[in-house]
């Protein structure tokens, strides 16, 4: 981890990235997207491969996943053949501002707590509407300011290193969003959370198992590698006041 520098690099490493809302909003957004067995579907910023691979075997789907990181990408595969859905799977590095796929292919597209980091977001979205085929749908989890305006140390915490230099919009921000991409039937659900409930959904949506792998894998690095102990203090500096302005929506819509 010499040159990494980064809270996703550090995730790649022990084999978790984060998502907001658990394995509720996951599923929310499964059903929003009307995903069910046999359709062709797009996880733009797939990490560690949880979502691709709950999608192959849960729901029966045929799932690229697609990720900037190519140790996210040595991550998902390797859970794929664990959980034994590599048949149904494909994961490619590439980047949600330049997808690598023809126009219409996919019956939807989710993005999990990944457009917040991304620099273009608009362009980014129009890729996601270009991919999918007419009246397929695009559905987000992202997180959001669920009161605005936040202060200055809310912002700064959330822009820094820590959370990828994310840069989050409020409910309206994302909705406009996705109306200038072109998508229609917009629906959108904002949700507060708390440290606590997020801990909790971590461990559900990853199994203990899991968890046991990825706290043994961040004690080796933490002990090994300077830079990640400065990634891993600052994640318990957050601002008091974070979570009141600071939260998560779904937000879906139709091509």
């Amino acid at each position: 981890m010499e040159n990494q520098s980064t809270i996703f690099d550090f995730q790649a490493e022990v084999g978790l990235t984060k998502q907001i809302g658990g394995r509720k909003a996951t599923d929310e957004l499964i059903e929003l997207c009307h995903i069910g067995q046999d359709n062709y579907v797009l996880d733009v910023g797939c990490g560690v491969g949880v979502t691709p691979c709950y999608l192959a075997k849960r729901h029966g789907c045929r799932v690229v996943g697609v990720d900037i990181r190519n140790r996210m990408i040595d991550r998902s595969n390797e859970r794929a053949k664990r959980e034994e859905v590599e048949h149904r799977l494909e994961f490619r590095v590439a980047d949600a501002q330049n997808l690598p796929f023809e126009d219409d292919l996919f019956d939807a597209v989710i993005c999990e707590s990944v457009l917040a980091t991304v620099p273009d977001k608009p362009k980014a979205m129009h890729e996601c509407v270009r991919v999918i085929k007419p009246g397929g749908y695009v559905g987000l989890n992202e997180s959001t300011w669920i009161k605005t305006p936040p202060p200055v140390e809310v912002v700064e915490w959330v822009g820094q290193d820590l959370s990828g230099n994310a840069q989050l919009l409020s409910a309206d921000g994302w909705v406009g969003l996705l109306e200038n991409a072109g998508l229609r039937d917009i629906v959108v659900r904002t949700y507060e959370i708390s440290a606590q409930n997020e801990a909790v959904n971590t461990i559900k949506r990853y199994g203990l198992r899991d968890m046991l792998r990825v706290w043994a894998r961040s004690l080796s690095i933490y002990i090994r590698n300077p830079a990640s102990r400065v990634i891993i203090k600052g994640a318990g500096a957050a601002p008091k006041s974070l979570f009141e302005y600071f939260g998560y929506g779904i937000y879906v819509g139709r091509k």
